[in-house]
């Protein structure tokens, strides 16, 4: 049987553009795990890996015309926001660049043998070494900053493991090229290609979880196929860790001072962030506390005037814009739900944005409404409307784990009164904001990018210098002759790198 074609399509048609590839067999699969797991010596040295980081993004900020030109014609993104992520996936495969170099993240504790001590210490030597080959899942809504060249790549590269990449069929054409260029900066640095494939296809995604020389998974999906991974990674004979992000509601609490306050502004910025790129930010603010009462009448009023001034967009493929369009229509037409702008089909291709609000006493209690509490991917937002705070403590019980979770307070909640809701919101996400909007996530040494399930499967990050934590082991050398220990774990540190002796920061 011939292999299926992989399609480029138009998301603003729905027609093909070109065909990229074709799907992988699980034979191929099988080659381009074996051939990164053949060449993962090849990133052992630091040096070359951080200049190889560097040249990737200097190649991709090279070739942006083409790579934004072809991403928005698989995305409908637009080059604007798609100049913005090709920036950000270049400023990150640099950072990840300077964490290598600066070694930190090796975490080297070495304690020296000390008789004197009960029970009595050993020399003891510990740092961090690479799983081996990663698999990363690409995102659908980001075509660079999570996909081929994005983050799970870039820090598992970083980590020195070689990368097999499950492409997403929305950005193929994307994805080739980004890999090319990939592959184009290891080989200028002596680094065989294979350190970074791409594969295409549903079963090849499947086929790549499960092979015996994957160490480790990176995903950014839905949480169907997302927790289908991950049961699966965990069902091998030697199970695997699997880093999934799967799916955030991203809760907002404006507490009456606030809304009374700045009702206008805070309407305006949740409008914003909630139709930013058609609403497929996987940080998208996607259900809201508002007051009852006048100050929440006017803040909605500032968000319907908002949200009815953002034209149709289009959604990444017409299959999440039929999931969104049936999504919208099965919550509007709950109980006690309104639509003061009505969400769902803009026309043919392309969707409209809107919100829904409902009485915060409906959510209180499991019934057909917990449907609200389930991400709607695409530019739509349900306000829960509150009375008392026990109202939002009652809601904010039931809520599923979050990437972020944000409090829009007022100046008089500065003072240390709005401390209680932000000790109820830290446990609901990874991020908690005050006063912001959560779309953007800036690539910075103390950010989070995860959160509880099933906003993510482990408690570590995809975003910032400690993403690269998820791809490396620890492993001690007990009283080993110096000539035997690895170099980073020598006496004389001859690499200049931050280490801990004896407890203390060297």
């Amino acid at each position: 049987m011939a292999a299926a074609p992989v399609w480029s399509v138009d998301p603003r048609t729905g027609n093909p553009r070109e065909q990229v590839a074709v799907e992988a067999t699980a034979e191929e699969v099988d080659r381009a795990v074996r051939a990164a797991h053949a060449v993962r010596g090849a990133l052992a040295d630091r040096t070359v890996r951080a200049a190889f980081l560097r040249t990737a993004a200097d190649l991709l900020a090279e070739a942006q015309e083409h790579v934004i030109e072809a991403a928005d014609a698989e995305t409908a993104l637009g080059p604007a926001r798609l100049t913005g992520e090709l920036a950000r996936t270049a400023a990150q495969l640099r950072a990840f660049a300077e964490v290598v170099e600066e070694g930190a993240y090796l975490d080297i504790h070495i304690d020296h043998e000390d008789g004197s001590r009960t029970p009595p210490w050993p020399d003891l030597r510990r740092y961090k070494i690479p799983l081996g080959v990663v698999a990363v899942y690409a995102a659908s809504n980001f075509p660079l900053a999570f996909s081929v060249p994005g983050g799970d790549t870039a820090s598992a590269l970083a980590a020195g493991c070689p990368v097999v990449v499950k492409a997403h069929p929305d950005h193929p054409a994307t994805s080739e090229l980004c890999a090319s260029l990939l592959r184009r900066a290891a080989a200028r640095h002596g680094i065989p290609e294979d350190v970074l494939t791409v594969v295409h296809g549903f079963e090849a995604g499947v086929e790549l979880v499960k092979h015996p020389l994957v160490s480790a998974a990176g995903f950014t999906g839905s949480v169907r196929g997302g927790r289908a991974l991950f049961d699966a990674a965990a069902a091998r004979p030697t199970p695997i860790p699997f880093h999934g992000e799967l799916g955030s509601l991203n809760p907002v609490v404006v507490t009456e001072a606030a809304a009374t306050e700045r009702a206008e502004q805070i309407g305006a910025g949740l409008g914003g962030s909630m139709t930013m790129g058609a609403g497929q930010f996987c940080t998208k603010p996607g259900f809201v506390f508002a007051p009852s009462g006048e100050a929440g009448d006017q803040l909605l009023k500032s968000l319907t005037e908002t949200v009815s001034g953002t034209g149709a967009g289009v959604m990444l493929d017409h299959r999440m814009r039929e999931a969104f369009v049936r999504g919208v229509a099965e919550r509007a037409a709950l109980p006690d739900v309104e639509a003061p702008v009505t969400p769902g089909a803009g026309g043919e291709h392309t969707v409209s944005a809107g919100f829904l609000t409902v009485p915060a006493r409906r959510l209180a209690e499991e019934g057909p409404h917990d449907a609200l509490l389930e991400e709607c991917f695409g530019p739509v937002t349900v306000v829960a409307r509150y009375d008392s705070a026990d109202e939002v403590t009652a809601v904010l019980s039931r809520l599923p784990g979050n990437l972020t979770a944000t409090l829009q307070i007022a100046t008089e909640d500065a003072d240390g009164s709005a401390a209680g809701l932000l000790a109820e919101l830290t446990p609901v996400a990874g991020r908690v904001l005050v006063n912001g909007w959560p779309t953007g996530v800036a690539v910075a040494p103390a950010q989070h990018h995860g959160g509880p399930y099933p906003a993510t499967t482990s408690t570590s990050t995809s975003v910032g210098a400690t993403a690269i934590e998820r791809w490396l082991r620890p492993v001690s050398y007990q009283s080993t002759p110096e000539a035997l220990l690895p170099a980073e774990l020598r006496e004389d540190n001859p690499q200049n790198l931050p280490r801990r002796v004896d407890g203390r920061r060297a």
